[in-house]
């Protein structure tokens, strides 16, 4: 029986791990949560003894929907599992598919389920794609729910597009400013410096700070690139040790414009996730669990969570939504209409509709806003 390492939430703030033994990830998920813990993270354990899942290596937004586009074709088509899994490993256009269907071609033949076989590779496939996949095997309707998988993924890779597209301009921008900055002080100041000792005036004293970095630059100039490496780096370790992380993240959700868009775009992913998973037959909670997987923030991500243990201990989703203090009131509303009415799959996807037309505005302001704040 495999083991499960995990991280789970205690009373709701404490963070603790461990390993379970279990046959499944859902089965290890329930384990988790009789121990009154809530899981934040479940992964299969494999050590040197225990390497038996094969090398399968991560994929990119756009090489799932490739997969589950050709498998859900395949067995729409009548085509059992294990045989689209072949014609895969023979046909796919991408190596990297080929050789995924060959590894999960193997495991089924041996006498696995699909979506335990997916379930040992969750750094490939995510929590999110392999909870959809167990639901439609348990419900009969895998077709149907790799469709759901699809637009959902398809969804995400726009989203992302949309939000990278938004942000790129600024970028150019600023390293427009750069590199003009950079030839103001090793060519324009210096030809001040020429006309002010012509005339023996003494130049102001910004003009003369900039002739002097002007002058160490061309002299260091080295120290250029070593800065721009040195700042990347920076970034990149903030960006990946969570102390910092937590304290960006908290302060970002207080900047304008850029608050509404890390908000709505989070929403969004996490909305979708929660309307398709629900149709799928996904119990609530489970839902939530799956829906604060796709948050980047860690801000939400926390507030969630612990709206998450609300939930677990008999309070409405909307409810306990309401108490985070972050979740729009509009979808609030959605949610407690949803359940009130025994309606709230449809709710859910009128909040999904909703989150992309508010994110959409708030794309084209920001898109708008940021040449005059860029100027």
């Amino acid at each position: 029986m495999p083991i499960y390492s995990y991280e789970a939430l205690k009373n709701g703030k404490e963070v603790v791990k461990g390993e379970v033994t279990a046959s499944n990830l859902k089965d290890a998920r329930d384990v988790i949560r009789k121990m009154g813990l809530v899981p934040t993270k479940i992964n299969e354990f494999i050590n040197s003894k225990n390497k038996k899942t094969g090398n399968v290596g991560s994929l990119s937004l756009t090489e799932k929907i490739d997969f589950i586009s050709t498998l859900q074709i395949l067995l729409q088509s009548g085509i059992p599992a294990v045989e689209s899994l072949m014609f895969m490993e023979q046909e796919a256009a991408r190596k990297k598919i080929r050789e995924l269907s060959k590894i999960l071609k193997t495991q089924i033949m041996a006498g696995s389920t699909f979506a335990d076989t997916l379930a040992r590779y969750p750094n490939t496939f995510g929590y999110i794609f392999i909870g959809l996949v167990k639901a439609g095997e348990e419900s009969g309707e895998m077709e149907k729910t790799l469709g759901r998988i699809k637009d959902l993924l398809t969804k995400q890779a726009n989203l992302k597009s949309k939000v990278i597209g938004t942000l790129m301009y600024p970028m150019f921008v600023i390293c427009l400013a750069v590199l003009i900055v950079l030839i103001m002080l090793l060519f324009v100041f210096p030809a001040f410096k020429d006309m002010f000792e012509q005339q023996d005036k003494a130049l102001p004293w910004i003009t003369q700070a900039m002739i002097n970095a002007g002058d160490f630059l061309k002299v260091y100039w080295y120290t250029i690139p070593l800065f721009l490496v040195a700042f990347i780096a920076f970034v990149m370790v903030v960006l990946r040790w969570e102390p910092a992380r937590k304290i960006l993240d908290k302060y970002l959700l207080k900047v304008p414009l850029l608050s509404n868009l890390i908000l709505y775009s989070n929403y969004s992913n996490f909305m979708s996730v929660m309307s398709v998973s629900y149709d799928a037959g996904i119990p609530v909670v489970d839902c939530l669990h799956l829906g604060i997987i796709t948050l980047t923030n860690s801000t939400m991500r926390e507030k969630l969570s612990g709206a998450v243990t609300k939930v677990q201990q008999g309070l409405q989703v909307s409810q306990a939504l309401r108490a985070t203090k972050i979740v729009p009131k509009m979808l609030l509303f959605m949610i407690a209409t949803g359940e009130q009415s025994g309606r709230l799959g449809d709710m859910l996807e009128k909040g999904v509709n909703f989150l992309d037309r508010t994110l959409d505005a708030v794309v084209d302001t920001v898109t708008k806003m940021i040449e005059p704040i860029m100027l």
